[in-house]
């Protein structure tokens, strides 16, 4: 079961590089845009120079889909949805020279389904909303779900290229890491209550920074049950004590809930269909990977005076219980579901929800959860979109078992979007990917020797 990956030494470069790109950022803040601007242009001339022909596209999304949340909380960003645009545009790249599967039409009936709510809006949003913005805010994140799966389902790749995928993702995740070191390099100085901390996120929302640095969590875990490399393992090891302990002080619980359910879905699995040599090491693996996440919660206890185990308790800085576990999503969401209600067959239309949320309640605030935003705004035409992306993943494991990512690509993408909605573009590339077909190297390459034929 264990896989091969970039060269070992090739491997610490690049972890390396990305840190020092954490530094440069942090010290000069106007390169934050030009580092970006220099990463788009560096993956299209990467897909362009060699036709997409050994899927570059992924590797371009997945590192748009890591770099977005330090892209934002520097500055670096051009626009607030550019990864989603990214991503849209390089998966849309991708299917100009490779096409995408007839067998995936029922995504394209998934975004055919959003249509009607973009007529709805056009009827229903106030004269002072602006229409372009209420689109683009509300649609991108579906829209990259659908283009995301159009190139995925059943594309067929390497279980090596997945893995070069997952890195495009971590080496980002490793930028924002470090640079959270270099911004609060004292989280006992800023930790005053058990509330989600801005100044150990980075000064940006710690929902989205737990979000993508609980991913890099996940990747790495999955990097230590697959490789069996004592370099690859010690060095991963210590990266997943770093990140963790971020992604815990940021007091967000949604991104690391999250990983750990993700990590535990994939351990099944991976247990599952594992040899008896690949399981007896998993033992001992395993064991280790919990004392580096002990200690790594240990020291955010020591260094939030508590405080964090407060948060996980749902407690409040002097110990008193919490009323609402949810922090005030459980109000949003039943706001959003009763709109649902009152218009089941057409919805209220894209971006409205926030309009009747002030009408109804007197609060205009942001939605949390995309599943009921999405019956909120889309009706029945949502209702049913939704069981597409939701069932279809589920049945195709009945017929393709290779993708041992399925599930917890599937759990991250699902549970993401009832507590961050799609702030970020990780759940929609990463519902993609679990739609890939996983063949061995050898295999494809013995594939792409066979002559055409008629």
């Amino acid at each position: 079961m264990a896989v091969k990956g970039i060269k070992k030494v090739t491997y610490i470069q690049l972890l390396v590089l990305h840190a020092l790109f954490a530094f440069l950022v942090y010290l000069f803040g106007f390169m934050a845009k030009f580092l970006l601007v220099a990463i788009v242009l560096y993956f299209l001339i990467r897909i362009f120079s060699t036709n997409n022909r050994n899927d570059e596209v992924l590797i371009a999304a997945a590192y748009m889909t890591g770099i977005e949340v330090f892209a934002r909380m520097t500055g670096g960003a051009i626009s607030y949805e550019f990864a989603k645009y990214s991503v849209i545009g390089f998966l849309t790249i991708g299917m100009f020279y490779r096409g995408f599967k007839r067998s995936s039409w029922p995504y394209v009936i998934y975004l055919t389904f959003l249509v009607p709510g973009i007529l709805f809006s056009a009827m229903n949003l106030d004269y002072e909303t602006s229409m372009v913005k209420a689109l683009a805010g509300n649609l991108t994140g579906p829209i990259c779900v659908g283009i995301s799966a159009l190139y995925c389902y059943n594309r067929r790749i390497s279980r090596e290229r997945l893995q070069h995928v997952l890195l495009a993702v971590l080496f980002p995740v490793v930028t924002t890491t470090v640079f959270l070191y270099l911004y609060t390099p004292s989280v006992k100085d800023v930790v005053t209550g058990t509330q989600s901390n801005f100044e150990t996120s980075g000064g940006f929302g710690p929902n989205q920074v737990a979000t993508i640095l609980g991913f890099g969590m996940f990747i790495l875990f999955t990097r230590l049950l697959q490789f069996r490399s004592l370099l690859l393992n010690i060095v991963d090891i210590g990266l997943l004590a770093l990140v963790s302990y971020r992604a815990i002080v940021t007091f967000s619980r949604g991104g690391v809930l999250t990983a750990a359910l993700c990590a535990l879905a994939f351990l099944a699995v991976y247990y599952w269909y594992a040899r008896g040599n690949t399981r007896m090491v998993l033992v001992p693996k395993i064991g280790i990977i919990v004392v580096a996440l002990l200690l790594a919660w240990g020291y955010s206890s020591i260094s939030t005076g508590g405080l964090i185990d407060k948060r996980y308790a749902n407690q409040d800085a002097a110990g008193r219980e919490k009323q609402d576990v949810t922090t005030g999503r459980i109000d949003l969401l039943n706001a959003e579901l009763e709109a649902f209600y009152t218009y089941p067959l057409t919805g209220i239309g894209v971006g409205k929800i926030k309009e009747y949320r002030l009408e109804t309640t007197g609060r205009e605030s942001a939605t949390h959860n995309e599943v009921s935003r999405i019956l909120s705004e889309h009706g029945m035409f949502g209702l049913m979109a939704l069981i597409i992306l939701l069932f279809k993943p589920l049945l195709r494991r009945f017929k393709d078992r290779s993708n041992l990512f399925l599930y917890s690509f599937v759990i991250f993408w699902f549970l993401t979007i009832n507590h961050s909605s799609m702030r970020l573009v990780a759940p929609a590339f990463i519902y993609g990917l679990a739609l890939l077909t996983i063949i061995s190297e050898k295999k494809k390459n013995t594939i792409r020797r066979q002559p055409l034929t008629r």
